[in-house]
């Protein structure tokens, strides 16, 4: 009986062997997920194929271009390596031009930003007409480039225009705007940050609206003024809605062309790096190779304060 009971208990303590569960070969790659990568690919691969054709082969042709001297429209060319991009930061024009791109973007990029911030605070408020009001701030963003500098070119013009008008109809001269490259360059920016003023604004009211207002009210409770709730609840939720509008102002400041072509096509104290690119291949220089090189400047400018952006502004950003 010892002898059987023991047999019994081990043979109860022996592991149970089950037959191991089938899987299919390659799970991942079964026969559904080969269909879905197959449509996934003839989705992409239009999109791809021109994102290839029309973005990066013209970029990767502009750089060859930036080693020629090259006169558009010629059937032949000399390699001359790193001489445009040595004559370009070497020349006594390139201090202008870098100046007064700086001085553009800085100023239309803060100008826009700051002046969007207040309207935005203001078509936040519960008041009627703020739907009509909106729209109508918005309004400027989404017209041509090219009919709002030649109605803003008509407004400014010296001799003809409204606020020349306007200035002799209390007894004062008209300032030459055009003729003058400082007014020039302060007539590009007002217009400019009145185009793009609009889209600021939107995006700021969006950011405001969604900001708890319990957050606002306990503010509120604790005794805190409306400027301190604005600096220390509303401006520390609005980051992630600041740094979204001063990477995209900035790309768009750098690359703005249509206004300034309008406005001053012989840019006379608004010569920027994307003009002064236009000008070098289209203008009185025709030097398509110089011109090139002053594109991969602007480039290669974009894409490093991009990337700063990106590294350090961002870690002041709050994510709520």
């Amino acid at each position: 009986m010892g002898r059987l009971g023991t047999s019994d208990a081990q043979t109860s303590r022996a592991p149970v062997h089950r037959p191991p569960i089938s899987t299919p070969k390659n799970r991942r790659w079964n026969r559904r997920t080969r269909k879905d990568a197959w449509v996934f690919a003839a989705f992409a691969a239009p999109n791809v194929l021109l994102i290839l054709l029309f973005t990066y082969r013209p970029l990767v042709t502009n750089f060859y271009y930036s080693t020629l001297d090259w006169t558009l429209g010629a059937a032949t060319a000399t390699s001359v390596g790193l001489g445009n991009y040595v004559e370009f930061f070497t020349s006594p024009d390139a201090s202008s031009v870098l100046g007064v791109t700086a001085i553009f973007t800085i100023t239309t990029v803060g100008g826009a930003m700051m002046l969007g911030l207040l309207v935005a605070l203001a078509l936040n408020q519960r008041l009627k007409g703020t739907t009509f009001a909106r729209a109508v701030v918005f309004a400027p963003y989404v017209l041509s480039g090219v009919g709002v500098g030649l109605v803003w070119l008509f407004i400014f013009d010296p001799t003809y225009g409204v606020l020349s008008w306007m200035l002799r109809t209390v007894g004062q001269a008209s300032p030459q705007w055009v003729n003058d490259p400082k007014l020039a360059l302060l007539m590009v920016i007002i217009v400019y940050v009145w185009k793009n003023l609009g889209y600021c604004a939107v995006v700021y009211l969006a950011g405001l609206q969604s900001i708890p207002t319990q957050l606002l009210e306990a503010a509120a409770l604790d005794g805190a003024s409306s400027l301190r709730r604005f600096t220390s609840v509303v401006l520390p939720l609005l980051s992630p809605t600041t740094f979204f509008l001063l990477i995209t102002s900035l790309l768009s400041s750098l690359q703005a062309f249509d206004i300034i072509r309008i406005m001053t096509p012989s840019g006379n104290g608004t010569s920027t790096l994307i003009f002064d690119s236009y000008l070098q291949a289209f203008g009185s220089y025709n030097r398509a190779g110089y011109s090139a090189a002053i594109s991969v400047v602007l480039f290669a400018g974009l894409l490093v304060m991009t990337a700063v952006q990106l590294r350090f502004v961002e870690r002041k950003v709050h994510y709520s």
